[in-house]
């Protein structure tokens, strides 16, 4: 699978751009504001239905104008897959396969696996629980289809249960009726998706620690444990247990939604010991084990996308990534860097194609 074609109308700092790329690695270099990270950003648009920076889509449609558009032409296994995302302000997100409208996004995630490393995968280490229940959501959906439905149901119900529980605190009320309803449907929800993210935590930690000894030589031990009150105990218990503080609080702390996963370096929290490079290390593992399981899963090699991946790295993890991406075990590379002549060379000392575009007022191919 590769995207073969791009179109921008409007999105971002793009008035209209277009581009043709290579099945293999393709690079965006241009100094910082340019726009390099905003096409990666259209390609990630096009394979997941969303921004992977922005939660509004309102925010990408370029200043003064109305509406944004994304087309992309993808070669999936030999057939054309033609892409539309498209937004008129005020108005909903289209998303279109081959001029058709998908009734519901959900039918789209995992049609085109893709894998995003950025800058901003920094929030998983440093950042709340919430960052690292976002990656395990985001991971386990692009392959479960299911699983993305008792998210969407289980997030809809605490949603009310949460609602009732301001209401009745204001009122005073003793009825506990509709929260016994409200609990069995978590119950049921909450614990489909333990149950995945559990099965799920359980594939990826090997090959994680597989990808982190690459990149490092194999010097540090790395874990990754995930943490849930449901290890050790019912749904329904649970929600019984912190039923009296869940009234008082006035939302529901119980439950799936406060998962975390826990990060180690050397048995210590790699937030609090780990050297920026090791921190990164951390993070481009993650993302390499996404690749690995999201490939085995679909039978796909996903779209990689590499945004200022060099920044605190040392040469030698840097040459270990690139030695790695650009073997047959991945697929479609896209990376952005502001210096053209070094991400030139490391591609040239691996022996490896590198199609590079500059980024300025006007995209031109070199």
């Amino acid at each position: 699978m590769y995207l073969q074609h791009l179109t921008l109308y409007n999105f971002k700092n793009y008035g209209e751009a277009e581009f043709n790329f290579e099945s293999g690695a393709n690079a965006f270099v241009g100094a910082n504001g340019s726009g390099k990270t905003n096409i990666l950003d259209a390609i990630y648009y096009l394979c997941l239905c969303k921004s992977f920076f922005h939660s509004t889509d309102s925010l990408n449609i370029r200043h003064n104008e109305s509406f944004f558009s994304i087309a992309g032409k993808f070669d999936l296994e030999g057939s054309q897959e033609d892409i539309f995302v498209g937004m008129k302000a005020g108005q909903k997100k289209i998303v279109k396969r081959n001029l058709k409208e998908y009734s519901r996004l959900s039918e789209h995630i995992g049609l085109l696996p893709v894998v995003m490393v950025a800058p901003a995968d920094q929030e998983l280490i440093s950042g709340s629980g919430e960052e690292r229940r976002k990656l395990m959501d985001s991971m386990i959906c692009q392959f479960d289809y299911t699983y993305l439905d008792n998210l969407v149901n289980y997030n809809r119900i605490l949603q009310q249960r949460n609602a009732f529980l301001k209401q009745s605190y204001k009122s005073n009320s003793t009825d506990l009726s509709l929260i016994q309803v409200w609990d069995e449907q978590l119950s049921t929800y909450g614990t489909r998706i333990f149950e995945a993210r559990k099965e799920f935590i359980d594939r990826f930690v090997p090959v994680f620690k597989k990808y982190y000894n690459y990149l490092t030589d194999g010097n540090e031990l790395v874990s990754l444990n995930y943490e849930s009150k449901l290890h050790g105990s019912s749904f329904t218990d649970l929600l019984s247990a912190s039923l009296s503080r869940d009234r008082m609080l006035q939302y529901t702390s119980s439950g799936i939604h406060r998962d975390d996963l826990d990060l180690l370096l050397n048995d210590y929290s790699v937030k609090k010991i780990g050297s920026q490079g090791q921190q990164k290390s951390f993070v481009l593992a993650v993302k390499l084990a996404q690749f690995e399981l999201m490939k085995v899963a679909k039978g796909l090699k996903p779209i990689l996308l590499l945004d200022d991946i060099f920044d605190k790295l040392d040469l030698n993890r840097i040459t270990r990534l690139m030695e790695l991406v650009s073997q047959d075990t991945f697929g479609q590379i896209f990376i952005t860097d502001t210096n053209e002549s070094h991400i030139r060379k490391v591609f040239e000392s691996i022996n490896t194609p590198l199609n590079v575009f500059s980024c300025s007022a006007e995209i031109n191919k070199h």
